[in-house]
């Protein structure tokens, strides 16, 4: 039988953190995909677009 890699206080502490923090986990996973698709999918139309994009968001901020 295979061996657990983390202890089960481990395991209760993760799921409290990531229940605790949806929001960041959500933000985390959100910018992880854009990363990749980034770095792997996009054409050059995409990153035009996303150049436009994120000059208007700066702007915002």
């Amino acid at each position: 039988m295979a061996e657990k890699k983390i202890s089960e206080a481990r395991e209760r502490a993760n799921k409290k953190w990531n229940e605790s923090n949806k929001e960041h986990m959500n933000y985390l996973r959100s910018r992880s995909s854009a990363r990749s698709f980034i770095r792997n999918k996009a054409t050059l139309e995409d990153l035009e677009e996303l150049e436009q994009l994120i000059a208007e968001r700066r702007k915002q901020l």
